[in-house]
């Protein structure tokens, strides 16, 4: 064998080698931002996924672009009063369930949009580039709004979906409310005790028969 020969076999050896560290390498990092993005996203990842067929390389190039494009709102703080209206309007909101299931559940849709869009989140005309904003900040609370938004569109939903829409749209409410600047731990669990307060009156609306 010339030596012409050993050169190119070692030179061709070596471009295989280069490539397949390359591709290796891509899936390395393929997997590593999957795993990076499920761990981030939670249940939205796999709602993400589901929306898209199963197509893992769909779900991961939606969930980053809006990584990459909301991801840099900082939620802005809310003032002591302007939390302290909201905990009770919410309290009004779940005392009206008792009596009118559907306009509470269509009054916590318009809640949430209007103290998502307080907190520096697209304003509510923009209903899906706000729903992708919360998402990304709020990926295992968010569901909440779609919930209520549903069924306050829904003319055939039940009693029950809607307290269930209700109840889903209340833990977005409490990340809401209970994260930033200026709120903490025990923020939180005002915020949790007073939104709470008359959780009963969701288990048991006029006419259930409970």
């Amino acid at each position: 064998m010339s030596t012409l020969t050993v050169i190119l076999i070692l030179v061709a050896t070596v471009a295989v080698l280069l490539v397949a560290g390359a591709l290796l390498r891509a899936r390395a990092g393929r997997s590593g931002g999957t795993r990076s993005l499920e761990r981030r996203f939670g249940p939205e990842y796999d709602r993400t996924l589901e929306g898209h067929g199963g197509d893992r390389e769909a779900a991961h190039r939606d969930l980053s672009e809006r990584v990459e494009r909301y991801g840099g709102i900082r939620p802005l703080p809310l003032e002591p009063p302007v939390r302290e209206h909201y905990l009770a309007r919410w309290a009004v909101i779940q005392e009206r369930f008792v009596d009118a299931p559907r306009q509470a559940v269509t009054d916590a849709d318009e809640f949430l949009t209007r103290i998502a869009a307080t907190r520096g989140f697209p304003e509510p005309e923009r209903p899906d580039e706000q729903l992708a904003a919360l998402s990304v900040h709020h990926p295992h609370r968010v569901e909440g709004l779609r919930a209520v938004r549903r069924a306050a569109h829904s003319e055939s939903a039940s009693t029950e979906e809607l307290r269930e829409a209700l109840v889903h749209a209340r833990a977005l409410f409490e990340d809401l409310t209970a994260v930033g600047k200026g709120t903490g731990t025990e923020a939180a669990r005002t915020t949790r005790s007073a939104s709470g307060r008359h959780r009963g009156h969701l288990l048991k609306p006029k006419g259930s028969g409970a």
